[in-house]
């Protein structure tokens, strides 16, 4: 049975038999393939209510959802924005509170400067989240630093342009 994923995002199972295969793609479709059936999977719609009902333990035992943040930088270097000081501090509570969970900082730049430049200073935007988090007591083996440079722009623009929306790391709390 394919479940909803928590972020609303689609995702799909291909359930293989010796008599073909079937693509789920919809949330609580389930496939039944029997021991030595010569045919395909059979595919039907499960009852999403009736799901959770009998596997009510399960779903309660889901972990929580992914949260992400999103932190912005002052040109040209690893000094947060001032409106991103209050974003950290609601982060750092965050991620405390998660037990057992992990993050992921990845820095980004906008399109001033050569690409290892911004390649450098982006993982350097990373890092210092991730100092921030491991010296207010997040272990620092469950938090990942990577810097994007001047890829995955959060705002498109062309080369050489200042777009403080690009100047940022995102954080994801899972």
């Amino acid at each position: 049975m394919l479940l909803p994923q928590a972020d609303g995002t689609s995702s799909a199972v291909v359930v293989e038999s010796k008599g073909g295969k079937k693509v789920l793609d919809k949330p609580y479709e389930r496939a039944e393939a029997a021991l030595g059936a010569s045919g395909p999977p059979v595919v039907d719609q499960a009852d999403p209510a009736k799901i959770r009902k009998a596997n009510g333990a399960l779903f309660d035992m889901a972990p929580p959802r992914a949260e992400r943040y999103t932190l912005y930088f002052e040109a040209g270097g690893t000094e947060l924005a001032p409106e991103s000081q209050k974003d950290l501090q609601d982060l750092l509570v965050a991620a405390v509170a998660r037990s057992g969970g992990d993050i992921v900082v990845t820095g980004h730049t906008d399109t001033t400067g050569a690409a290892a430049q911004n390649d450098t200073l982006s993982l350097q935007r990373a890092s210092q989240v991730r100092d921030m988090l491991t010296q207010r007591g997040f272990p620092s083996n469950r938090v990942e630093a990577v810097g994007r440079g001047s890829r995955d722009l959060a705002v498109q623009t062309g080369p050489d342009v200042d777009e403080p929306r690009n100047r940022r790391v995102t954080v994801v709390v899972r």
